[in-house]
């Protein structure tokens, strides 16, 4: 009989998350409690039946999930339940690893309830600092932009993230559906957001091929894509995101839940670092999707049999691709290496 040390625990491996929504990271719990509170009638895929089962092959798939979306942010009425929300996301990341967050928000879609989107940025960062406070989680704000709005509510927006580029918010970003619009037609937008210095993040290259990330480089100098695990499927345009230095946040979770791939096995990881991609997993949606950070290293463990080296490189890239401050991602990495060294916590399996 031979025994071996079976795999070191995901939920204990350092990592940065930087590709996770506001709403779509609500517990599903909170949701139903706030929503029986102020009486919403949440639909079934919400209650009975979730997570929902989910399609954005076509333009009604997406308008379901966006349904879904949209529902979800509603039951958010007051201020405490947004800081609500914030300290449960925090406490998730800490409980699956998480050192540093970088969420996205598109304040004006909540900016009715709460007076405005410089209010509302206002409680978020508040609420941030915060869960910080409670959690040890550092979190950023990444401002983004709706796509099926008017190019000149995207200015505003990337106004309003230069605003607070000293005070929490490190980046701007470009979201919905990416087969909506012309991505082109928010060039001046992220142009504001460059010349400020903050990280540009759009969407792109997932519910779309490898031609609207090309749009997303050239238009609006991407220094990092929202999924863009799609450049799989031309070498050339992944050489060239390799060689620029352009981060990919894969989801592998949500790209199968949303038909892009049609399981675990198919979404290309492997090809994207084998090329040399810098790569950061995230969760996107939980609350839409099932699924937290730890899962996503899990499940392309599985998948793809990965091993305990390459989950690590791959927590590595998540900071090195954050705007995390240098000296402490310096720390970050070093636990990596630590968790990498240990055999702490490891299973022992008999063969």
């Amino acid at each position: 009989m031979e025994v071996t040390l079976g795999p070191r625990s995901l939920a204990t491996l350092p990592k940065a998350h930087l590709h996770l929504h506001f709403t779509g990271s609500m517990r599903h719990g909170t949701l139903l409690e706030l929503a029986e509170r102020d009486g919403i009638a949440l639909p079934d895929s919400l209650v009975d039946e979730w997570p929902p089962q989910l399609s954005a092959a076509d333009e009604k798939g997406w308008f379901r999930f966006q349904r879904l979306y949209d529902v979800a942010r509603s039951v958010l009425r007051t201020p405490d339940d947004v800081r609500r929300l914030v300290r449960e996301t925090a406490e998730d990341d800490v409980r699956d690893g998480g050192r540093w967050l970088e969420i996205q928000v598109d304040p004006s879609g909540y900016a009715a309830r709460f007076g405005g989107i410089t209010e509302f940025t206002d409680l978020v960062l508040d609420c941030v600092r915060d869960a910080t406070e409670r959690t040890g989680l550092q979190i950023a704000v990444v401002i983004a932009a709706n796509r099926t709005r008017h190019p000149l509510d995207a200015r505003t927006l990337a106004r309003l993230a230069v605003q607070y580029a000293d005070r929490g918010v490190v980046g701007f970003g470009l979201s919905n559906d990416e087969r909506r619009g012309r991505t082109e037609d928010f060039a001046a937008a992220f142009a504001i957001a460059e010349r400020a210095g903050l990280l540009l993040a759009p969407h792109g290259g997932e519910l779309r091929g490898p031609e609207h990330v090309r749009t997303c480089l050239d238009h609006l100098h991407a220094d990092r894509l929202g999924h863009g695990v799609r450049a799989a499927e031309d070498p050339e345009l992944l050489d060239r995101i390799v060689q620029a230095g352009v981060a990919l946040e894969v989801c592998p979770v949500s790209n199968v839940a949303l038909g892009v791939y049609s399981d675990l096995t198919s979404v290309p990881l492997p090809q994207l670092l084998s090329a040399g991609a810098t790569v950061a997993l995230g969760a996107d949606d939980p609350l839409l999707f099932g699924s937290q950070l730890a899962s996503q290293y899990a499940t392309m463990r599985a998948a793809h049999e990965l091993g305990d080296a390459t989950l690590a490189e791959l927590a590595r890239m998540s900071f090195r691709a954050s705007r995390a401050p240098a000296d402490q991602a310096a720390v970050w990495l070093a636990e990596i290496d630590a968790w990498l060294a240990s055999r702490d916590g490891l299973e022992p399996v008999t063969n």
